[in-house]
């Protein structure tokens, strides 16, 4: 296969490097154990379902512009506890805030990322950072989770006033970081967004499918494991 000259690789985070769904689940056991949940909720697995269900609808309305940061931050919680009969909008709001603050303490990476993203770097590939996470967020996590040196920009949906997959969150990322859609590309772990997104302004993308979900999208790329990118560049 050809390869083109790529020279500026774009990365998601969450579920592409960081691994979210790992260090989401330990963040709500610590906010389970702090808040004596099981008291509300019985089991910890109840809770978590409950939440990502609610977590999952209010993005979508984030997304669409329904529902500010803030209404999100607390409203997945309020919502979570409601349905269990706990209406407590102050305690919503501070386990809401707890969970921004504890989140991007935790550090559990795909396997190889770091290798992945030295030999990268080694190769003189400009990386960078494409997310639709809240900035006080992804930037703790990266730098708690040791990767933040290997990115020269680390762009957000916040700061693009858009988020993937509208096209305006990759120009944003085209113009800060001087690169086009010909010498770019995207990895992610979201069809919809990431792969989508990049499709949407011509830019190559590699699909990180690590669990080998079947779909009938037709990705420029796809891999299991990161370490693989070795193999395309």
């Amino acid at each position: 296969m050809h390869k083109k000259p790529y020279q500026h690789i774009f990365f998601d985070l969450d579920r592409t490097l960081w691994d979210f769904n790992k260090n989401s689940e330990k963040s709500l056991q610590q906010l389970f154990r702090d808040y004596q949940l099981q008291s509300t909720f019985g089991s910890f697995l109840f809770f978590k379902s409950r939440y990502e269900y609610h977590n999952g609808k209010l993005w979508n309305a984030y997304y669409q512009k329904r529902l500010t940061k803030k209404e999100l931050m607390h409203r997945r919680f309020y919502l979570t506890l409601k349905e269990a009969g706990n209406d407590d909008l102050p305690m919503a709001k501070e386990i809401g805030q707890d969970f921004i603050d504890i989140s991007p303490l935790q550090t559990c990476l795909f396997p190889n990322t770091h290798e992945t993203l030295s030999y990268l770097q080694e190769k003189g590939y400009q990386l960078h950072i494409i997310t639709n996470g809240f900035n006080e967020v992804q930037f703790r996590k990266l730098k708690n989770s040791k990767i933040d040196h290997y990115f020269t920009h680390i762009i957000t949906s916040e700061d693009a006033g858009a988020s993937k997959p509208n096209p305006q969150i990759f120009d944003y990322a085209f113009k800060i970081s001087g690169a086009n859609a010909e010498n770019s590309l995207m990895i992610g772990d979201d069809l919809s967004t990431d792969i989508a997104g990049a499709k949407r302004v011509e830019m190559d993308q590699i699909y990180f499918n690590p669990v080998k979900a079947k779909h009938q999208d037709n990705p420029t790329f796809e891999i299991n494991n990161l370490s693989e990118i070795k193999e395309i560049l």
